[in-house]
Order: C-alpha cells, then structure tokens, then sequence
C-alpha cells in the first residue's frame, strides 16, 4: 500500500505492507511521479479526495493499480503530532488500512466535465445576482425602493427611462451598463441551461430521474455528476445520509437528542432536491398532492419548510431506488393499485 500526499509541485509518498510495516518514503517531483508509478508493482494506491486526485486515480488504474480515495477529514485524526507531508502521507496509509473507513468512488472524465458545467452555470447565477443586487442599491440611494428577483429588471429599466426622473445623468448610465453587464450573463446562463438539458436526455437514468416530481434537468445532472454509484449505498436512507438530509445527532448515555439537519453531504444535490421540494409546497404545486395522502397530513400538522425537507429525504430515497433498480416511478396511487 503506497499513501500519495497530493500537491502542485511535490508529491510525498509513504509505502507499507498489508499488516503496517513501513517499506520506503519518498519525495518526487510532479513531472517523475507518474514515470515512478509505473515501475512499481501492482499496489493499492491510497489518496485524499482532494484537487487533481480523480484524475489521478484515473491514471493510476491505467497502469495497473488498485485506487483508494479518503476524505482529508477521515485522514486528519491519524495524522501524528506536527503536521508536514510526510506525517500526511502516513496517516493516509494508516487510516485507509482501518476494516471501518469509507473511501470515495473515482469520478470519470465525463463526471467531472459535467461537474464543471453546472458549477460553471451557478457561478454565473451568483455574479448574476450580485450585479442585480447592485442596481437595486444604487436606486435605493435615490430613494426607488425595489423588490428582490431577477423578475424585477423590467421594472429597473423603466424607472432608468423615465422621462421626468430625477436621477443623475452619470449614474444611469452606470446603471444601464450594469443592466447590459446583467443581460449578457443572463444569455450564458441560458446556453448552460441548454446544454444540460440536452445531456440529461441522453442517458437513460436521467430521464427515469426526471419522472419523479420535483426532479428536474438540473438535479438529475447534478445526481450523474456528483453522485457516486448507488451500490456504494446499502439503502436509500444511506444515500439520504449521504447528501446531509437527516437530522444532526448528539446522543450519550442511549438517550438520542437530534437537531437540524447535518448539511454534512453534498451541497448542490441537496439544495436542488429542497428547491424541488418546496416547488411542490407552493399554492400551485398543492393542486396535485391528494388529499388524505402523506404529504397532505404532514402540511397540515408541520411548517412548510420542515415538510420540504421530508419530501426531499425521501426524494432522495426514490432517487437512489430508480438508479438501482432500473425501475420506472410510479405515483403512490398507481403503485397502490398494481
């Protein structure tokens, strides 16, 4: 087993047997460590889940080795006193040698452009958004008080173009040039949304993904991207687990005390399936809940926001039983029947 503390120029290796018994530590350079590898022989190969570790992984198998990746925060209690590379890569061997640790899949070169494409989109959402909310700051400073949303542009323009206005020259056109500066994100974003669109109908989980309610194009490339394989998972609460849609533990004593949600998984996923939710839960998205069904006494007991993060968890269940399975979804009156 060779432990590879990953960086951008120097790469510290530390190789042990099976059992623990440390064989040789190393440094190398970037440009020697793939050259390195390949004279080795076959060995289980130990990384942190950190920046450039999928592509090597990717580049390890290729030559014939077994790939282990850890989270760095499975790796940091194993680390021995003072902190250095050489520490790092020991306390990678060592963790990864425990029956008990957990280990990240690999992403594939398609994961990972996918990933870059919706990250890629929500950042131009954010630079959108911070560019509207500065419009709206420099008219409130003119004492035009306008609402939050992309939906409120139009009337941004119009109070820019009034002909009676009040406000200044100079700081119109600063205003219109963010408004252009808004229009030209908004189209980027568009041609993202675009792209995703056609990518999560081409696969066939995707489209089985986007058959359940509240899941759209957006989550189901987020699920293909960033999602590991479901028989990672024993069951669909693993996966809930996973994206940090359960509650936040702090039990002692056999007495079980929890609290919010964790939020200890993975983010974007997360978010989506709460949005996806929530757009259930609105005055349009009730229409189709049936009465006397789970749903409909859970909003009649519980806050809307408390009953959108149930949906989601179990959401994210479904989610994970169409991609094991292969299965289609079938609405719980139609399951119900057959």
């Amino acid at each position: 087993m060779i432990g590879v503390d990953l960086a951008k120029s120097v790469f510290q290796l530390h190789a042990a047997s099976m059992t623990g018994e440390p064989k040789f530590r190393k440094k190398l350079p970037r440009s020697a460590f793939a050259a390195f590898m390949a004279a080795q022989p076959s060995a289980v190969i130990v990384m942190e889940a950190c920046g450039s570790a999928h592509y090597w992984a990717r580049e390890m198998i290729r030559l014939g080795h077994e790939v282990k990746l850890i989270a760095p925060h499975y790796v940091k209690p194993f680390v021995k006193r003072q902190k250095n590379d050489a520490a790092d890569a020991e306390a990678i061997v060592i963790a990864a040698q425990r029956p008990e640790m957990r280990f990240v899949d690999p992403k594939s070169e398609e994961q990972q452009s996918r990933a870059i494409l919706f990250r890629g989109r929500e950042r131009l959402v954010h630079q959108r958004t911070e560019l509207v909310n500065a419009v709206r700051a420099a008219l409130y400073e003119y004492g035009h008080v306008v609402p939050q949303g992309i939906n409120q542009l139009c009337r941004i323009a119009d109070i820019l173009d009034e002909l009676n206005s009040d406000l200044p020259v100079l700081m119109r056109e600063e205003c219109r040039d963010l408004l252009a500066q808004i229009a030209e994100k908004t189209e980027r974003i568009n041609i993202r949304t675009k792209k995703i669109k056609a990518l999560a109908a081409e696969t066939d989980a995707a489209k089985r993904l986007q058959t359940i309610p509240g899941v759209g194009p957006l989550t189901a490339l987020a699920v293909e991207a960033f999602a590991p394989s479901m028989e990672s998972f024993r069951c669909g609460r693993d996966f809930a687990a996973w994206l940090g849609l359960v509650p936040r533990q702090f039990s002692s004593g056999g007495k079980e005390r929890l609290g919010r949600i964790s939020k200890a998984g993975q983010a974007d996923i997360r978010r989506l399936l709460i949005i996806g939710a929530m757009s259930r839960l609105n005055w349009m998205g009730r229409r189709s809940i049936p009465e006397n069904s789970w749903l409909a006494d859970m909003l009649a007991r519980k806050p809307r926001m408390l009953v959108a993060i149930a949906l989601a968890n179990k959401m994210a269940r479904t989610i994970w039983a169409l991609i094991k399975n292969g299965n289609e979804y079938r609405i719980p009156a139609q399951a119900a029947v057959a």
